[in-house]
């Protein structure tokens, strides 16, 4: 890995746990020494970091069966500061400052907001503070949800990647219990083999990602994926691997294949194109034919309202928001020209009915090919 390299590492609360109910403090410590190493060594870290539900819970004992959004804020309110006090702790014989730095992916989506970030979180690494970034849950459900298991799917992993994206960086690590994407569950299937390396997110890598979390964190190996989706869009090499493995960290930044590897798609992105690419987190897109989706892919026209089938989500003019064919795959990203409820107004429709349709025109197109950020690769399927 060429050096030095600017490195985010998520963890995740069943790794700082270790799977019981309270932090594991020689956990945390060891992550710190290993942090320290790399540091050592002249790269950046930046640090993602759950767990604050779970030193809340530590603190404010409650029933282990209530998992509903209120309880998960309240707790995350009062372990926050827990867990910071914690990494203070644990990093403190290394000599190494930390900071709290809280973050909504609405605060990233928002243009202005995603510079205020890059240029905090720069301006601590350079001078030589790790910053610790968790998602702000005490403000922020609007990506915390119910699953089928009754098990709450918040997450970090996504956050994670905004922030490798963010900042520019060289590598992601999702430090997890899993250890990695299998050909099947591990827990359910002996079987079930490591898969080293993957080329590309496509539909098949998801169907093996499936959507279970664990008992202690919210997010399963989908949001995992989703999260690598991100970073290798944006050309970062993102890794999921063993949070217990020894000296995982340093081992990986050595070169050694632990755990998953997803190689980046491109070249890494210019800043621009970053921020558009922050989409690929949100739930926010709009479904179009085939004619458009290869009009993209192919020819690099805009997106016009014609060959719009369908509006997910929400968005406002200006959002980033993602473009799916009609299978579901991602076909770019880009930036709005119409809010949802426009779009919902004017898809399939040529654009010479917008204005009859609406009663104003913003322009010709849904999203101009100058906002659009193409995710397929020339010479891949």
């Amino acid at each position: 890995m060429e050096k030095p390299a600017r490195i985010v590492v998520k963890v995740g609360t069943s790794v700082l746990t270790s799977g019981a109910p309270s932090l594991d403090l020689d956990r945390i410590a060891d992550l710190a020494r290993q942090i320290a190493t790399l540091r050592r060594s002249g790269h950046q870290v930046l640090l993602v970091s759950s767990g604050a539900v779970a030193a809340g819970r530590a603190r404010l004992p409650l029933d282990r069966a209530r998992r509903d959004i209120p309880v998960k804020q309240m707790l995350a309110a009062i372990g926050q500061h827990l867990l910071m006090q914690t990494y203070d702790t644990a990093f403190a014989p290394h000599d190494i400052t930390v900071a709290q730095t809280l973050l909504t992916r609405a605060d990233l989506r928002d243009r202005q907001g995603y510079l205020n970030a890059r240029n905090t979180l720069l301006g601590l690494v350079e001078n030589g503070v790790l910053p610790i970034v968790n998602e702000n849950d005490v403000v922020d459900a609007a990506e915390i949800h119910v699953g089928a298991d009754n098990r709450l799917y918040g997450d970090n992993d996504n956050l994670a990647a905004m922030v490798a994206n963010l900042v520019d960086a060289h590598l992601m690590v999702n430090l997890t219990n899993a250890g990695g994407l299998f050909t099947a569950d591990p827990r359910l299937d002996p079987t079930a083999t490591l898969i080293a390396e993957v080329a590309r997110v496509d539909r098949g890598v998801e169907r093996l990602a499936g959507g279970a979390g664990t008992d202690q964190g919210t997010g399963g190996m989908r949001t995992k994926i989703d999260a690598a989706r991100l970073a290798t869009a944006s050309g970062i090499v993102a890794i999921i691997a063993p949070g217990s493995e020894p000296d995982v960290l340093p081992r990986i930044v050595a070169g050694e294949a632990i755990g998953t590897r997803f190689h980046p798609l491109v070249s890494r992105r210019e800043a621009r194109q970053r921020w558009i690419l922050s989409a690929l987190t949100s739930r926010a897109a709009v479904l179009v034919d085939p004619g458009a989706a290869d009009a993209i892919r192919a020819r690099g026209r805009s997106l016009l309202a014609a060959g719009v089938r369908a509006v997910h989500g929400r968005f406002d003019r200006g959002d980033p928001i993602a473009v799916l064919d009609p299978d579901g795959d991602r076909v770019d990203c880009g930036l709005a020209n119409y809010a949802a409820s426009d779009v919902d107004q004017i898809k399939g429709q040529h654009s010479q009915q917008i204005a009859a349709r609406l009663g104003y025109v913003y322009g010709e197109e849904v999203i101009h090919r100058n906002n659009l950020v193409v995710l397929t690769v020339s010479g891949e399927s």
